[in-house]
């Protein structure tokens, strides 16, 4: 038989639908590949601006997911949290080097354009289909608790979770990671004012949780890579 008269492949009624749902299963396939390299591709984008912001960001994936199960996250949502955790700082491309890398304290003028890198996230993450809900929590990460953060002032459960995760996990991160400008708090004393803004900038049931979580000797150890050591924390 020649090869252009091979027949089709034909299968029993029952499994009638099984070529089209294969076909979709592909394409769905093909979607998530594509969103994890968009999502590869961006973090490297941040490492090329600013390699601690990088670092930074896969870290507190990392911890953000640990979170956001512990709190009990659905399964569905764990993907929002693990893009935003990683991408919440993708406006920062957006914002000046000199700027961004200034040593000495900013002017007015330089932290309202600081400010703004959180909207700037929510525009570069939103135009991605898939990643409507990540780049809300991208975008209300700076917001705190009490109702004083930024950039529309969100309260409570006002912020969505994601956010309220992202926002305790930032800023511990970067209180104990050392910069070339400055050394980084020990461990302790990140901890410390994580509790001291309990209720008031963070979350007190994200900041219980991420506390548990941090004071496992497994993830202290991470700290030495972040700059600051296991000896200098204790």
């Amino acid at each position: 038989m020649a090869i252009h008269q091979i027949p089709a492949l034909t299968l029993p009624p029952q499994f009638g639908w099984a070529p089209d749902n294969l076909r979709i299963k592909q394409l769905e396939g093909q979607v998530s590949s594509l969103r994890t390299s968009v999502i590869y591709a961006l973090n490297q984008m941040l490492d090329l601006k600013d390699l601690n912001t990088g670092v930074h960001s896969t870290r507190l994936a990392e911890w953000a997911m640990r979170v956001a199960q512990d709190l009990g996250f659905n399964h569905e949502d764990l993907p929002d949290m693990e893009v935003a955790a990683l991408m919440h700082d993708i406006g920062k491309i957006g914002v000046p080097d000199a700027v961004l890398h200034k040593p000495s304290r900013l002017t007015e003028e330089e932290y309202a354009v600081i400010k703004k890198h959180p909207e700037y996230s929510w525009t570069v993450l939103r135009l991605l289909p898939g990643f409507e809900k990540a780049s809300l929590f991208a975008l209300h990460h700076h917001e705190n608790f009490d109702g004083t953060g930024y950039p529309a002032k969100l309260a409570n459960t006002e912020i969505p979770i994601g956010s309220r995760i992202v926002s305790v996990i930032d800023a511990f991160d970067a209180m104990v990671s050392s910069r070339p400008y400055r050394q980084g708090l020990p461990f302790d004393e990140g901890i410390r004012r994580l509790l001291a803004s309990s209720g008031t900038q963070f979350d007190p049931e994200v900041v219980r949780c991420f506390i548990a979580i941090a004071e496992a000797e497994e993830v202290r150890s991470v700290f030495a890579a972040a700059g600051t050591g296991v000896k200098a924390a204790l």
